[in-house]
């Protein structure tokens, strides 16, 4: 029986300490022969041998693209809750390289000699199927609760789960026996037996009773691999099997393969002219000849624990073949990494991950044909709305779009592709002596910001993001790619500028950067006691300021019994002390100062502000924001209540002006040009939107004018509101 999945080839090395680098030459050579995957035999107890977990370490460092595994991992001699974190540990180090081949190991006398258990094989067994659970309890680090596991020969009692490995790392078992051969049926996710080691027949009675443990088990049968090691020699005249001629080895392998379901083949022999010759004559001649057997059919199969978790209303198996290597769905390994935001933790009912212009289209067609269901856009991930991800919906992550190049360097024109992330915008632009002014946090996405706005560090004296955008590339709600700039689709370009979520995904931008050198930044911490004086005294400040500074203010909740505290940065685009320090004083003179620092840096330097890593966001956010002209007393004393009670945990208040009004309020959908401040606040539940709501009166409404001409762009260009689970422009019925 063919099980249909893909076709590996890996080889057996033996870790001899006779020449410790011996086994390190021959897996490097195994990487460079094409082979994908590299194993070591693992026997604590022999002095010959080198340590199989520090070698595999070794070699893991030591090469860049194989996969890695024991052949087998000596259970006995492993403390399972240990072993699954050092997997873990190394598969991360490793990028993803690393398998986990089991067994429950020999219980001999050197075994129980080096202070191993001394268990019958039946209880091996037993030890064997608890050690799994531990490992992927250990493993399972989205679950927050204590892994507690009382077993008759393994427990862990409330220990920590993770770190979770950097990809699905299989348990593969080497076993014969009934008993074993049912656990791999029921846990494991691959068979290893030794070809030299079985008779006439093994293979299939083993795979029917896997496949009926597995079936009892509610699991599909072809979730399990079938792994082979397979020992012989090349010759001219041989007699049977492995041992001939590689056309010979390729036929038997087929046979194998297609009769018997085994998929990697592990060569043992650590001869590396039988492994060029395998790696040159009969792997390439094997993958040949099974794909024509198979007609391009086969591969992986999603588990039947995956496939429960799907969530209705989705097509999952109609998928564009674009897109379905890399679309993520619940019960999928990654899906912990793209399922929530920055800010909010999301249950979509699947991610797609388009690398192409042409693979946006595909996934807005998908998304059409889902119109029912909630749509998230998401580029960086940061997302402080939590739009970007929903429960039960789709959401389309153009985070692999990242590229960044220089169009023109005489007029710093540069194209930026939307899954980029600020902070690596500004490290690119800053060896050309540029930058881009893009928000106050270098995790954010290209893709949201540009086509919102962008306050950032440099607003007040080069303008917003948009202000410097010269064209885009655009997929429509229809699936039409569209240039559009000051003389192509003008009125689209005007739109994007400011509400670009609701017409599209932007696929490329097109910025006009500025040469910026080195910037003074300080970051004071004042003693805000009397909130109000000094929100209305910090907002003088910066609207008397020149426009080279920007200042961005932070009131988080008071902690009890100690006074309120002001967090305030500023940049000054300048590169003279004299003049940095001469800009700051009226801040520094606002109120008592509690702690400062203030030195000469880089653009790029102040937005390496990116906490490394995917976002693991939790709950729902409450947010607000809005954009006001001039702090007045009134407005002061609502932030100082609304801060002080309990009601907002965090409020931001980042200046704009200078520069940014600069810009008519009807050249781009941004249109409140005239504001001197933008303010947002987090909240812990619904009272911010009760205070909020009380404070609207002080802030400026949309204007007509701009939300009139945007619905009518809109009505022409996503007339169904495809793109709705945004800023939505759209009148709502």
């Amino acid at each position: 029986m063919d099980y249909g999945h893909p076709i590996e080839f890996g080889t057996f090395v033996t870790p001899t300490n006779a020449d410790p680098q011996a086994p390190v030459a021959l897996a490097q050579l195994s990487e460079q022969l094409g082979f994908d995957l590299v194993t070591f035999q693992d026997h604590p107890y022999q002095a010959g041998f080198l340590d199989t977990w520090t070698l595999m370490s070794w070699v893991a460092a030591a090469t860049e693209r194989i996969h890695l595994s024991g052949n087998v991992i000596n259970l006995a001699m492993r403390q399972p809750a240990v072993l699954a974190r050092s997997v873990a540990s190394l598969d991360l180090l490793s990028a993803g390289r690393i398998e986990l081949g089991l067994g429950a190991g020999g219980f001999n006398e050197a075994v129980v000699g080096m202070g191993g258990p001394k268990r019958t094989p039946g209880q091996g067994v037993d030890a064997l199927s608890e050690a799994i659970d531990i490992i992927r309890g250990i493993w399972n680090a989205d679950e927050r609760s204590p892994l507690r596991i009382h077993g008759e020969h393994y427990s862990v009692d409330g220990t920590k789960r993770g770190p979770n490995p950097a990809h699905d790392v299989p348990i593969w078992l080497g076993a014969l026996k009934p008993r074993m051969l049912r656990l791999i049926g029921t846990k494991a996710d691959g068979w290893l037996p030794s070809y030299p080691y079985l008779e006439p027949g093994d293979l299939q009675r083993g795979n029917a009773a896997i496949d009926a443990a597995a079936t009892e088990a509610g699991r599909d049968p072809r979730e399990i691999r079938r792994l082979l090691n397979i020992g012989g020699r090349f010759s001219a005249r041989g007699s049977a099997g492995f041992d001939g001629p590689p056309a010979q080895w390729v036929d038997k392998i087929v046979e194998l393969a297609l009769d018997d379901g085994e998929s990697v083949f592990i060569m043992m022999g650590d001869d590396p002219k039988a492994m060029q010759t395998f790696a040159e004559e009969v792997a390439p001649a094997v993958r040949e000849r099974i794909e024509a057997e198979r007609g391009g059919s086969g591969g992986t199969v999603r588990s039947a624990a995956a496939l429960a978790l799907r969530r209705e209303g989705i097509e999952y198996d109609d998928l564009p073949t674009s897109l379905a290597a890399r679309a993520v769905e619940p019960g999928d390994f990654g899906y912990r990494n793209v399922k929530s935001t920055y800010m909010r933790g999301g249950s979509p009912g699947l991610v797609l991950r388009p690398g192409t212009t042409a693979e946006v289209v595909d996934a807005i067609a998908f998304a059409r044909r889902h119109r029912e269901l909630p749509l998230g856009v998401r580029s960086g991930g940061h997302g402080i709305s939590g739009r970007s991800t929903n429960d039960g919906g789709l959401v389309i992550d153009v985070g692999a779009m990242n590229a960044i190049e220089v169009i023109d360097e005489a007029t710093r024109r540069i194209r930026v592709e939307p899954g980029a992330r600020w902070a690596d915008v500004a490290a690119f632009l800053e060896p050309h002596g540029w930058a881009l002014s893009s928000g106050d946090y270098g995790g954010v996405g290209v893709g949201g910001l540009a086509t919102a706005g962008g306050i950032g560090w440099l607003s007040r004296h080069h303008g917003l993001t948009i202000d410097h955008l010269r064209a885009v590339e655009i997929v429509l709600a229809d699936g039409t790619v569209s240039r559009a700039s000051a003389e192509e689709n003008s009125e689209l370009f005007w739109a994007v500028r400011g509400a670009g979520a609701n017409f599209g995904i932007v696929t490329s931008f097109e910025f006009e950067v500025d040469e910026v050198g080195q910037l003074g930044w300080a970051q004071l911490v004042f003693d805000a006691s009397d909130t109000a004086a000094f929100v209305e005294g910090w907002a003088a400040a910066v609207e008397a300021a020149p426009r080279e500074l920007t200042s961005f203010m932070i009131l988080g909740a008071r902690r009890t019994g100690q006074p309120m505290y002001a967090q305030v940065m500023a940049t000054v685009d300048s590169a003279d002390p004299d003049t940095i320090i001469e800009m700051l004083q009226p801040l520094a003179e606002v109120a008592p100062l509690v702690q400062q620092s203030v030195e000469l840096t880089s653009y790029a330097a102040i937005m390496a502000n990116v906490q490394p890593g995917p976002h693991h966001g939790q709950g729902e956010p409450h947010s607000r924001s809005a954009l006001v002209e001039h702090i007045t007393p009134e407005i002061a004393e609502m932030i100082a209540d609304l801060a002080s009670g309990g009601a907002s945990y965090f409020f931001a208040i980042r200046s704009i002006g200078g520069a940014v009004a600069d810009v008519a309020p009807d050249a781009t959908a941004f249109a409140h040009r005239s504001a001197n401040f933008s303010f947002g606040a987090f909240g812990v539940d619904e009272r911010i939107d009760q205070v909020w709501d009380r404070m609207d009166e002080h802030f400026d409404a949309f204007p007509p004018e701009t939300l009139a001409r945007l619905r009518a762009l809109k009505s022409e260009l996503d007339p169904e509101n495809l793109f709705r689970d945004n800023f939505n422009v759209a009148e709502q019925a």
